[in-house]
């Protein structure tokens, strides 16, 4: 493969940003949104509480 190769993905996703040029941000933006969040200790103090142990073998019938 020659050294100055770009696939097409790669092409459309420099031009796209080119005429495109907040989707970066909107897409940092978006990700804070869903994972960037506060935990709450006491909640999750809560769940692991609240954890059932697995048998080993689930399908069994004891």
């Amino acid at each position: 493969m020659a050294k100055n190769y770009e696939s097409e993905i790669t092409q459309f996703l420099k031009d796209y940003k080119k005429t495109h040029p907040d989707v970066e941000q909107r897409q940092r933006e978006g990700r804070s949104r869903l994972w960037d969040r506060q935990q709450d200790a006491e909640l999750q103090d809560g769940f692991k509480q609240a954890k059932v142990a697995q048998r080993p073998y689930v399908y069994q019938n004891d």
